[in-house]
């Protein structure tokens, strides 16, 4: 905007001085005309009038200088003017500027104050923010803490809770044990009883049997005085030897009753102790006959009657011998259907073979008729299909009938396959 001023004014300037050296040349043109006129009337000389238009024209160029002069005075004053108005109106931008630096100053001051009262309500703010996210975390963490011991208090319920129960649990579990020994017991004094009222029907059985024998002594043909021996004499060392083995085996009852007892299968554990009470009682009876009368025992004068296939190899026997085989299988069905009942209850894994009565498989067995080996395999076969029977809790091999357990007749049939020699 200055430079355009001052371009307006020489611009001015410059018009303003060509119009008055026009207006001046002319009125100079205007006089020299009638003087020129004049000098005509008069009749001056032409030399004259060349001196005079000379000097005319000096004083035209005089003038000329002078209004060249003047013009450059007013040029120079004009611009003067121009610079004292430029100076006054940078003066006047200057201060313009200045105040507006002022103001600007004064403002960014002023913002500025207003930003720091602004962060300083910030300040204030997020103190008041972190203190109260403070209190909040201690709330939290107290609330939490709260929390967890009111949990833990909880818990602690319920482990006392769940320890009364477990105790509770244990004492139900134990009375009913007790309970169920004492009906175990009951039962086992009732199948003692029954037992002991089928030996004596055993023995009754075996009266009428002898007697039986007695007639059958009269039709049979008896073996001859030599060969009567010879069987007495054999069958004596076997009833020795019997003898020996059932002391080692009782031995190994009282180990294995005691190992029971440690694994707490209680059930097993009362069995056992019957099965060996049992056997303790047969070799009692056993040690009582030593002075057993074999010359009266028809099984040693009476001929073979029946054979039977074992392993491949055929055997003989007489009726005598016949009956104590089916005793085996029988006696090892009963045994058998105990002992596999005893372990489920005990919740034990089926097992036969681990029983202590699979392996000794001598119970009902007195030395004689048979050897000990074929007692004991024919024991064993029926302890297990009974075992097979009590731990599933069927009766798929024997049945159960006047308190007493027996294996089924075909079933026998099928183990022994005896054959009648007549």
């Amino acid at each position: 905007m200055k430079r355009i001023g001052v371009i307006g004014t020489a611009v001015l300037i410059l018009l303003l001085g060509n119009t008055a050296g026009a207006y001046a040349q002319q009125e100079q043109q205007q006089d020299k005309k009638p003087q020129e006129q004049q000098d005509k009337k008069q009749g001056k000389p032409e030399k004259q009038t060349k001196d005079k238009k000379q000097q005319q024209d000096q004083q035209a160029k005089k003038q000329q200088d002078q209004n060249k002069q003047q013009q450059d005075q007013q040029a120079k004053k004009q611009q003067d003017q121009n610079k004292q108005q430029q100076d006054q109106q940078a003066k006047k931008q200057q201060d313009q500027n200045k105040q507006q630096q002022q103001q600007r100053a004064q403002q960014q001051q002023d913002q500025n104050k207003q930003q720091q009262q602004q962060q300083q309500q910030q300040r204030v703010q997020q103190q008041d923010q972190n203190k109260q996210q403070q209190q909040q975390r201690v709330q939290q963490q107290q609330d939490q803490k709260n929390k967890q011991q009111e949990q833990q208090r909880v818990q602690q319920q319920d482990q006392n809770r769940q320890q009364q129960q477990r105790v509770q649990q244990q004492q139900d579990q134990k009375n009913k044990q007790q309970e169920q020994q004492r009906v175990q017991q009951q039962q086992d004094q009732n199948r003692q009883q029954q037992q002991h009222v089928q030996q004596q029907q055993d023995q009754n059985r075996q009266q009428q049997q002898h007697a039986q024998q007695q007639q059958d002594q009269n039709r049979q043909q008896r073996l001859s005085q030599q060969e009567q021996q010879q069987r007495i004499e054999q069958q004596q060392r076997s009833v020795t030897q019997y003898r020996q083995n059932l002391d080692q085996q009782m031995r190994l009852a009282q180990q294995q009753t005691a190992q029971l007892q440690q694994q707490k299968r209680m059930a097993q554990y009362r069995f056992q102790q019957d099965y060996y009470e049992r056997l303790r009682q047969q070799q009692i009876r056993l040690q009582n006959e030593r002075d057993y009368n074999y010359n009266n025992d028809p099984y040693y004068y009476t001929g073979w009657t029946y054979r039977y296939n074992r392993g491949g190899s055929y055997y003989q026997t007489n009726r005598y011998g016949a009956d104590l085989l089916r005793q085996a299988v029988n006696y090892g069905y009963q045994e058998g259907f105990r002992a596999g009942r005893a372990d489920r209850q005990d919740r034990w894994r089926s097992n036969y073979q681990d029983s202590y009565a699979y392996q000794d498989a001598n119970f009902g067995y007195s030395g004689r008729y048979v050897q000990q080996d074929e007692y004991n395999y024919y024991f064993r076969e029926g302890f297990r299909r009974g075992y097979e029977d009590g731990f599933n809790s069927r009766y798929q091999y024997g049945r159960y009938s006047n308190g007493r357990y027996s294996i089924l007749g075909a079933v026998l049939s099928g183990i022994l396959n005896l054959e009648s020699l007549r």
